[in-house]
């Protein structure tokens, strides 16, 4: 006999990531699909989020042993589902698109994308670890984080509606281009994905509760719980990473480290620089808010890695700043296209790789790793 499992009626009551993805689904039958919307989210560059593939064998071979209390004290809470129904739309959303200045909104539908795009990034990567797996400890967590990523794309895309668009997300994981990470590279990059993600929305929250008068769309109400799914994301990938002490020790896992911090770091200083508005209307320094939430991701990497970047040298902001303007020369060479166009974004990525080894060969300030990787949220 066929058993048949029914569709929830939202992705916000979701149990996996399928019945969101489905529930998305149900919801996307009845408009017209958002072609300029979902080919932003197909882009593949250095500022935009993209989605990952690996050596799926060789993380189902992980073994959490070594962390086991903590391991299964994790999952316990994310299997209590917390944040279950939360990514609805309630009484509190007002959303006024059509009062919304021009290149406010412009910037803003920009960011819902390309967050849009990062969340299913995620949910499609764990799903698939989910799929391949069959060590339960590995398979179970993946679940659960597909399940939240799942949730998270969904609740932007139902913003986005209000603005007569969306992401397709379906056309996404059919179609959009594919980057193989070997697996020690996912656990950084998704790891810094996560932690850096919950610095950025719990500094928008608490600066919002701060000056309600600057919140310009109710999404940004949703912000605590999110970031929390976030936080424990993030201590999962800190577990699977204790598993393996060599990710943290060796010297040549430690110039990766380093790699990857100063790219995620200098990528999101880029990409907040180039949405002004967005971030004047938040009543929000944009430089401001880059080295509070470095900051914020710094002090919560301790926990892991076993150094900091040093975010107040002097070579730090003024390379960040050349990354920011050699990015737009790119933009702009692109744009121009021919030979002068090609010469043009040839010398913007020249400029930008002469600043990011300035900012990689700033000297780190080493950090002694606790015992114990667990963290609470403290903001």
């Amino acid at each position: 006999m066929n058993v048949q499992t029914k569709t929830p009626s939202h992705s916000a009551y979701a149990d996996t990531a399928e019945e969101a993805i489905a529930a998305q689904d149900a919801l996307d039958s009845t408009m017209i699909t958002s072609d300029e919307a979902t080919q932003v989210a197909m882009q593949n560059t250095l500022l935009t989020p993209r989605f990952y593939t690996t050596d799926f064998a060789e993380m189902d071979a992980l073994d959490v042993t070594p962390v086991r209390e903590d391991w299964d004290a994790l999952i316990a809470e994310m299997q209590s589902d917390p944040n279950k129904g939360h990514f609805k739309k309630t009484d509190k959303w007002q959303a006024d698109w059509e009062g919304m200045e021009p290149k406010l909104k412009a910037e803003f539908i920009d960011f819902l994308i390309s967050s849009c795009t990062a969340e299913f990034s995620g949910c499609v990567l764990y799903k698939e670890m989910k799929r391949r797996g069959s060590n339960s400890d590995i398979t179970t967590l993946f679940q659960l984080m597909a399940r939240d990523e799942a949730r998270h794309a969904g609740f932007i895309n139902d913003a986005l509606r209000e603005a007569g668009i969306r992401v397709n997300l379906g056309f996404l994981t059919q179609q959009k281009k594919y980057t193989y990470f070997r697996p020690k590279f996912i656990y950084y990059a998704t790891y810094l994905s996560e932690k850096i993600g919950y610095a950025r929305y719990i500094t928008i929250y608490r600066h919002l509760e701060e000056h309600p008068d600057k919140v310009f769309h109710p999404i940004f109400q949703w912000f605590r719980e999110w970031c929390n799914d976030e936080f424990r994301h993030g201590e999962a990938f800190a577990l699977l990473i204790k598993t393996e002490p060599k990710l943290t020790e060796t010297f040549v896992n430690k110039l990766w480290i380093k790699f990857f911090l100063t790219a995620v770091y200098s990528t999101m200083w880029v990409r907040d620089h180039q949405r002004p508005v967005f971030h004047e209307a938040l009543g929000v320094d944009v430089t401001w808010y880059g080295q509070e939430v470095f900051r914020k991701t710094s002090e919560g990497t301790r926990q892991i890695f076993p150094f900091v970047l040093d975010i107040d040298h002097a070579r730090w902001r003024p390379n960040l700043d050349r990354m920011e303007l050699a990015s737009r020369q790119v933009a702009a060479g692109k744009a121009r296209g021919g030979i002068g166009g090609t010469l043009t974004r040839l010398g913007g990525m020249a400029k930008a790789a002469y600043a990011f080894i300035a900012l990689f060969t700033i000297p780190a300030i080493k950090n002694d790793v606790p015992a114990s990787t667990v963290m609470k949220p403290t903001y």
